[in-house]
């Protein structure tokens, strides 16, 4: 949508180290990244940072009719936005950091996250982690983008790593070059971190 694309642009000029991302996620690397969305039941699934809606579209597609579909936006335009072109969308403004002060422990089914990662400081991408580790449901899954031009250095590095000490499964999906810039996906299972409330978050499967 044309005014996606406008509302995507004024928030990369307005938030760089915020949006992070040059374009918006294409088709196909949204694709792979909501494969862990499940097609069955009633799942709860949860986006972080869904930016003008790009791949919120796809994980709907996806989802059953009785699921519910939760989103977490920290860019009031790109709220405002989702609100009038995704009114099916439970979108709450709020940093990532602070989902279990509206989602409960245990409830989410699959977490999609399109955060630039690199750009967060490593302190708030602790606590955000922790923050998936405690709503995430025994045998849900946790994916995210990791951009090409990132991964090569420092911060990618250690974000990876972070991941490695924060979950039991880390599997590193194929590049998909048809993105601006080019990039793959993390899919995390079985989390290991302690949670905010001090007690650890690994569940049995």
């Amino acid at each position: 949508m044309r005014s996606d694309l406008g509302v995507f642009l004024r928030a990369a000029v307005r938030r760089p180290f915020v949006i992070g991302a040059f374009a918006p996620t294409s088709e196909v690397l949204a694709a792979q990244l909501v494969e862990v969305v499940p097609k069955r039941g009633a799942p709860t699934v949860l986006e972080l940072g869904p930016g003008t809606g790009a791949i919120s579209g796809l994980i709907r597609s996806r989802m059953p009719a009785a699921a519910r579909f939760v989103a977490v936006e920290t860019d009031r335009a790109m709220v405002d936005h989702l609100a009038v072109t995704r009114p099916w969308l439970e979108v709450l403004h709020m940093d990532a950091a602070n989902l279990g002060s509206r989602i409960g422990e245990g409830e989410v089914d699959a977490v999609v996250s399109a955060l630039p990662w690199t750009l967060i400081p490593e302190r708030a991408q602790g606590r955000i982690l922790a923050a998936i580790s405690q709503v995430l449901a025994p045998g849900g899954s946790f994916t995210t983008i990791a951009y090409l031009t990132g991964t090569r250095f420092g911060p990618g590095r250690r974000f990876r790593g972070r991941l490695g000490a924060a979950f039991d499964e880390v599997l590193t999906t194929r590049t998909v070059w048809r993105n601006l810039p080019p990039a793959r996906t993390y899919v995390c299972r079985r989390p290991i971190v302690a949670a905010p409330t001090g007690r650890t978050a690994a569940r049995s499967r």
